[in-house]
C-alpha cells in the first residue's frame, strides 16, 4: 500500500464524519518539497472552512501514525470543477453532464470524445455523442473529466 493510500485510510473516517467525500489522496514531490494532498468534495462543493476542518481532524492522526519519515507539507483541497472523474460516486454524481473522454490509443481514428455522461457500469463508461451511445473500457481510458462551459 502506498503512502497516499495509507493516508487516505486514516483520513476517510474524519472526512465522512464531516459529511464530505474523500475524492483522492496523493503524495508527490513538487518544486523540491514533498506534498501530501487530500482532495475532498460534496454536492454543492466545498469551502475553506471544510478544508480547515478536515486538516485539523486529520493532521494529528497522520502525525501519530508516523507514515512519512521526511519533511512534507500537508494540504486539504477541493478537486476543482474540471477534475478527472475517478470514483463510481463521481460517475453517478455527474451523469447527464458534459464530459470529455481521453483514450490511451485511438479508437475509430480519435483519442478524445465529448458528450453527455450516461454512466459507468463495472469497467465500462458510456457517453452519448452525436445522438449515439459510445462505450469505452476503463482500461483504455486515460481520463474522463467534466467539460465546463463558461
Amino acid at each position: 500500500m502506498t503512502t497516499a493510500e495509507k493516508a487516505g485510510e486514516i483520513a476517510l473516517p474524519i472526512v465522512e464524519q464531516l459529511g464530505l467525500e474523500l475524492i483522492d489522496c496523493e503524495y508527490k514531490k513538487e518544486g523540491g518539497t514533498r506534498v501530501l494532498r487530500i482532495y475532498i468534495d460534496r454536492k454543492g462543493g466545498v469551502g475553506l472552512d471544510d478544508c480547515e476542518a478536515v486538516s485539523k481532524g486529520v493532521e494529528p492522526l497522520l502525525d501519530s501514525a508516523d507514515l512519512i519519515d521526511e519533511q512534507y507539507t500537508f494540504e486539504v483541497s477541493s478537486p476543482g470543477l474540471d477534475r478527472p472523474l475517478k470514483t463510481d460516486r463521481d460517475f453517478e454524481r455527474y451523469a447527464g453532464e458534459d464530459v470529455e473522454v481521453s483514450l490511451y490509443a485511438q479508437q475509430d481514428g480519435k483519442k478524445k470524445y465529448a458528450g453527455k455522461l450516461i454512466g459507468k457500469n463495472g469497467d465500462t463508461v458510456t457517453i452519448e455523442s452525436d445522438g449515439t451511445a459510445k462505450e469505452f473500457n476503463m482500461k483504455d481510458v486515460a481520463r474522463v473529466k467534466r467539460t465546463i462551459i463558461w
